[in-house]
């Protein structure tokens, strides 16, 4: 088979012909459709994010994908070849313990969970993958005339869902999504309508995006200017007096006023929700904290039952797939696929290892 090749010493990334994966206990070889491109995948490829730990020696990248099972290990009991599955990247170890190691698979780890990680190295920018059944959900029937590539829009909205999740989002709620222009971003908004909010306040600099979003039902736009007390004035505005939940998206922020804001503008007894990520530290009133009752969340990742209950989402039409705008690339062009992902409020961009690339 055709697969990715990453050599992170170097680092060095390289398209090879490798021979076909074999299943292990426990896991099942998925002939890959569609892989869905983070923003800074090239940065990751090229060994420019500080903090991650990529597995030891070569490995294959990619940490999601739809398709279809082509093979079964021993111990699998509730999956079967040609099933068509999603597959995803956060794996947590099945063991009793006060702390199991979670892993990104074919990404990082935590130094402590490198082991994990070691385990399970291969991603799914390749022609044939090899998962683990915990990262592996079944498709409902409902959305088998989905194309895979419009399915891998459910691969974006797992993480802010995880966060909308953790935060308790309730149906008739109002949300604040601030880096709402982002990829993470544009995501959340329609999770968050896909779970129930009454309204979404969509928060960032980008107007065009900002525009494009303010046309979704139970949604207005707040562009961001800097400014502390103009930005909270705007956003407690925007929600009637006050949201019930602040969602934080906002990646590697060097100034975190847009965060203050947000949490300035939630009503009494609010919560914020961190998942983005900020170099400089985030300043807190501790007085206003506690007099407002509020609460500041930080979160990692998504539950194991989170592409299941999206999923549903989707087949029960409350998840719009096709609010999202996705560009694809053959295996082979995943160079320009990584340029193209990293433009900021630019479209999902999905690698289809079985066909040629085409815009949707």
């Amino acid at each position: 088979m055709l697969a990715w090749r990453l050599e992170m010493t170097g680092p060095s990334l390289r398209l090879e012909d490798v021979p076909d994966p074999v299943p292990r206990p426990g896991s099942v070889t998925i002939r890959v459709e569609a892989c869905s491109l983070v923003s800074y995948q090239r940065r990751y490829v090229e060994g420019k994010l500080p903090g991650y730990n990529p597995p030891a020696g070569t490995f294959t990248p990619g940490t999601n994908g739809v398709g279809v099972i082509a093979e079964v290990g021993a111990q699998v009991y509730g999956l079967a070849v040609g099933q068509r599955v999603l597959t995803t990247g956060s794996v947590t170890a099945a063991e009793n313990v006060a702390e199991p190691a979670t892993a990104l698979l074919s990404m990082t780890a935590a130094p402590a969970a490198a082991a994990l990680l070691n385990d399970w190295p291969e991603g799914t920018l390749a022609e044939l993958a090899v998962a683990p059944v915990s990262v592996v959900t079944p498709i409902p029937a409902a959305l088998d005339g989905v194309p895979s590539e419009r399915l891998s829009v459910v691969t974006r909205c797992l993480v802010p869902y995880g966060g909308l999740t953790r935060g308790r989002l309730a149906a008739g709620e109002t949300v604040i999504i601030n880096g709402a222009t982002g990829d993470f971003g544009q995501a959340a908004v329609q999770v968050a309508l896909a779970m129930g909010a009454g309204l979404v306040v969509a928060a960032g600099r980008n107007r065009t995006v900002l525009d494009r979003l303010a046309s979704f039902d139970r949604v207005v736009s707040v562009r961001l200017t800097g400014d502390l007390e103009a930005d909270t004035a705007a956003l407690r505005a925007a929600t009637g007096g006050g949201a019930d939940l602040g969602f934080d998206m906002v990646g590697q922020a060097t100034d975190t006023t847009a965060t203050r804001a947000t949490l300035d503008a939630l009503r009494r007894g609010g919560r914020l929700v961190l998942m983005g990520s900020a170099q400089v530290p985030l300043t807190i009133d501790y007085t206003a904290l506690m007099m407002t009752n509020r609460e500041i969340l930080g979160h990692f990742m998504y539950p194991a039952s989170a592409p299941a209950h999206l999923l549903d989402l989707a087949a029960a039409g409350l998840l719009d797939l096709d609010a999202i705008a996705l560009t694809t690339f053959p295996l082979a062009e995943l160079d320009p696929a990584m340029d193209a992902a990293a433009e900021p409020g630019g479209p999902l961009v999905v690698i289809t290892p079985q066909q040629n690339g085409k815009e949707n």
